[in-house]
Parts: C-alpha cells; structure tokens; sequence
C-alpha cells in the first residue's frame, strides 16, 4: 500500500527530529525552545525540558521574559512557526515533506 509506505517515510523522518532543538512560535507572541519529543497525527507537537520567552511589554523591541515549563503540548493550531536546529542538508529534506502534502 503506498499511502503505509509515505507514512512510514513521514514516521522515519520525525524520529530523525527526537532530541533535537526546537523552536516553536506560537499566535499570542510567545516562543518556546525545547527538546523534540514527539508529533502526534493532527501535528500537535511535544517539547521537553522547554523554556518560553515572552515579550515583558507589548512595545518593539522589547525585553524577553523566560521561564522553565517542562515538559508542553504544542497545538498545531496555536503554532505559527517551527526551527530544528539540523544541518541544511536536513532542512531541504524536511521542506520536501512539507511540499509533499
């Protein structure tokens, strides 16, 4: 069956990513880095060991705030951006992903 041998492709692909160093971008302004746990089917993502930096006043540039949350779930509807630190040969492999979908 092809669609079982993408989505195998797919499940290779994002345990390359387990351990990694994640940058995520949510809608309300807030970052959090962490290390790449898991993915779930509708792309919910999971960080460990995250930390999340927000902007302390609303004004440009302004100052970061962090804190230690643990381990998080990222909904896929909150995320606006995502940065794997990888080489750049695995980052053309993981936009080919996406240009496949």
């Amino acid at each position: 069956d092809q669609s079982q041998g993408s989505s195998s492709h797919y499940i290779g692909e994002a345990k390359k990513l387990i351990h990694r160093q994640m940058l995520i971008g949510i809608k309300d302004g807030r970052f959090f880095l962490g290390s790449f746990y898991c993915i779930d089917k509708p792309g919910n993502i999971i960080l460990q060991d995250a930390v999340e930096y927000r902007s302390m006043r609303r004004t440009s540039p302004s100052p970061m705030e962090q804190r230690g949350v643990g381990l998080i779930l990222i909904p896929s509807t909150c995320r606006i951006s995502c940065h794997v630190d990888c080489s750049i040969d695995e980052q053309l492999s993981l936009l080919s992903l996406v240009s496949q979908q």
